[in-house]
């Protein structure tokens, strides 16, 4: 049996989708299941090895939304559960590299190593950032954009290699469908004590994203840099601190040009051609400009 954890979640809900798709024996994990899942909560560890039970293969998608040291007592007491409830494997979906310098990687880091030490077979993912995050950015400055023609980012010259949240659903699906038959077939585990890095080939910086604006929106946009302190400006109402926080360091290493992305497992775990990234950018900010427009006629009429 495989059990997918945080399937309320984008990530978590493709993933298993695929594997039920797929006809493979899964469980959805969730804080509030449906049809047949199992209740998952990372802040109740007492119930989490009975939620485990007859689990062979457990797909960790991360906890990621909190501090970090709520991250990691979460993700260590997932571990210690599965340990108990007779988990064989876990595929953890951790971070790619080019964001080895961002505030979110060392609750990442810290959950490999302690998969690595626990005494189960592992595989770890190591997730680039979304192509819809980027266009999610982009289309967050749709509404000066139409109206200025501006679009302003701190990233400087920098660039954010992305890659589309659809290909690492098809790689985690594929992983674990593939541990899950070799376990009950016997056979030796593919993928076991491998960290395969799974960034993107497509980068994009603010020229990029005004670029996107502009073509969803239909005029001239110009891509300003803007300094590094508008984003605390922006989300010091209306954020948590670790969000805040998060969000500047990404701005910041972009801007630094340390997020760069090295050579990709992505491909080669892949059964077709990676999906266009950047399509994918300018295809969340045209539909939050369209969403935008729509909804402003709504109220006017």
């Amino acid at each position: 049996m495989i059990l997918v954890t945080g399937v309320s979640g984008v990530l978590g809900g493709l993933v298993h989708r695929r594997l039920a798709d797929a006809g493979l024996p899964v469980l959805a994990g969730s804080r509030t299941p449906q049809d047949g899942g199992r209740r998952i909560d990372f802040d109740e560890p007492a119930g989490l090895a009975e939620a485990f039970a007859g689990v062979a293969v457990l797909v960790l998608v991360s906890a990621g939304y909190a501090e970090d040291d709520v991250v990691t007592a979460r993700h260590g007491a997932v571990i210690e559960a599965a340990v108990r409830a007779g988990v064989r494997h876990v595929v953890y979906t951790s971070l790619a590299a080019s964001g080895e310098r961002m505030t979110i990687a060392p609750p990442h880091r810290w959950t490999e190593r302690a998969l690595a030490a626990a005494p189960l077979g592992w595989t770890v993912l190591r997730n680039g950032l979304y192509a819809e995050l980027a266009g999610g950015l982009a289309a967050a400055g749709a509404e000066r954009a139409a109206a200025e023609g501006v679009f302003r980012l701190p990233w400087g010259r920098g660039t954010l290699p992305v890659v589309a949240r659809e290909d690492l659903a098809d790689v985690a699906a594929t992983v674990a469908r593939e541990v899950q038959e070799a376990l009950v077939a016997g056979r030796p585990v593919p993928h076991l004590g491998r960290t395969y890095e799974l960034e993107g080939d497509a980068v994009v910086g603010g020229a990029e994203l005004a670029g996107a604006l502009a073509r969803a929106l239909g005029r001239e946009v110009r891509y300003e840099p803007s300094p590094l302190g508008e984003v605390w400006d922006a989300l010091r109402e209306g954020a948590a601190p670790y969000q805040v926080g998060h969000a500047v360091s990404l701005h910041s290493n972009v801007a630094s040009g340390f997020a760069v992305a090295g050579p990709s497992d992505l491909p080669g775990l892949l059964a077709a051609e990676p999906r266009p990234a950047r399509e994918l950018v300018e295809a969340v900010v045209r539909e939050s400009v369209v969403r935008e427009s729509v909804r402003r006629e709504a109220v006017a009429g």
